[in-house]
């Protein structure tokens, strides 16, 4: 089930993780201490008021979050360790709603030890902005596919801010 990045990478730590396959997160980028992540907002993801569930914008700053603490493919001397969170903090801008492309990016700010500070910024985008009122004939734009999200969009307006200290311990 590892999900695989745009350029064909997979990264370890999703190959059993069902929440994050559940919301079609798919995987943009990763780096050391880094990672870009997105998926489309559906309707089951959004809360009485008709606009995305803040749980399900804080999951995905958090799968962003967790990908960005731990490397896709870890040395030796870390091998036995994972990196979880030992706290974060959320702030909601704006919301986002169905239909939407929401982008992910987390950048390691700090490490010291086994501690480390990631800033995680959430973008939504409509993945039809930009495209023609009146496209012309011919096949339908990725953007506009049921399912598939673009690969050339922006990342969109700024609606979340996360903040997550991790922690590296052992495996064990």
């Amino acid at each position: 089930m590892a999900e695989a990045t745009l350029s064909g990478a997979t990264h370890p730590i999703l190959e059993n993780d069902y929440a994050s396959e559940w919301m079609g997160i798919e995987v943009v980028a990763l780096d050391d201490g880094h990672a870009t992540i997105r998926m489309a907002l559906r309707q089951e993801m959004l809360n009485g008021f008709g606009m995305a569930h803040g749980g399900m914008i804080f999951a995905f700053g958090d799968t962003a979050f967790a990908l960005a603490c731990n490397q896709a493919t870890p040395s030796p001397a870390d091998e036995g360790n994972i990196t979880v969170a030992s706290g974060v903090d959320i702030n909601f801008l704006k919301p986002a709603f169905r239909g939407q492309v929401l982008t992910a990016v987390a950048n390691r700010r700090a490490m010291t030890g086994r501690s480390g500070l990631f800033d995680v910024q959430i973008f939504a985008a409509d993945p039809a902005a930009g495209t023609p009122a009146a496209a012309p004939a011919g096949p339908v734009p990725a953007a506009t596919v049921p399912g598939q999200l673009p690969t050339d969009m922006p990342p969109g307006e700024l609606i979340a801010e996360f903040r997550g200290r991790s922690r590296t311990i052992s495996k064990k």
